[in-house]
């Protein structure tokens, strides 16, 4: 009598005779696409280099950085969010290759002002519980033009930002900044949560200036 093959065999034979090496490379592959794919579109980690946070972050903090919010909304006020430099930043330093970590204080289509120790949007001053000191400086008033952020470090007296470069395309920003992971004294959510936030993170409509 003739024996049928069982037909559930054929699929452990051929992997029995796959070259161990071969699945590795495999598993390794794959594994790699799914880590860029991961880094791309979704999420990466990102260090502190400098005190242009404090005192919300400090230098050599670890930080998740998310990529997919933006794809539904835009960035809003209080976001941290890690960027790309600028063509105004690149045109100073040509070799400039790193990636900043700001606040977005001023949002497309706000008139913002830095004065009396206070940044004004549309006129009204915002309420801002996680800088280290009221700004020194003067800066505007100016309308921030469409698809552009003012983004300033939470250390005003101490951060290379906004208000000495100019604004952040919207393209430029690779994502936001969610949690700390290091050190583990510090790991959770990035905090504290801006008043503002609390609301609906809207501003009076700015008032047409004339030209």
């Amino acid at each position: 009598m003739n024996r049928i093959p069982d037909p559930a065999s054929k699929p452990k034979t051929a992997q029995s005779n796959e070259d161990p090496w071969v699945e590795a490379l495999k598993t390794i592959g794959l594994s790699v696409v799914l880590a860029l794919g991961i880094r791309q579109f979704v999420a990466e980690a990102r260090y502190i280099p400098s005190e242009s946070m404090v005192p919300t972050l400090e230098v050599n903090d670890r930080l998740i950085v998310e990529k997919i919010s933006y794809y539904f909304h835009s960035p809003e006020r209080g976001d941290i969010v890690v960027f790309w430099p600028t063509d105004t930043l690149k045109q100073e330093n040509p070799s400039l290759k790193d990636a900043f970590i700001k606040r977005v204080v001023g949002l497309p289509g706000e008139k913002v002002e830095v004065r009396d120790g206070l940044v004004f949007v549309n006129d009204e001053p915002l309420d801002e519980n996680y800088i280290e000191a009221a700004p020194n400086y003067e800066w505007g008033p100016e309308v921030i033009p469409p698809d552009e952020y003012l983004v300033l470090g939470d250390n005003r007296n101490n951060s290379y930002d906004s208000h000495l470069w100019g604004y952040v395309p919207r393209e430029n920003i690779i994502g936001r900044a969610m949690v700390r992971f290091w050190p583990p004294d510090r790991l959770g959510r990035i905090g504290p949560k801006p008043p503002y936030q609390d609301g609906d993170g809207e501003m009076p409509e700015a008032v047409p200036q004339p030209q």
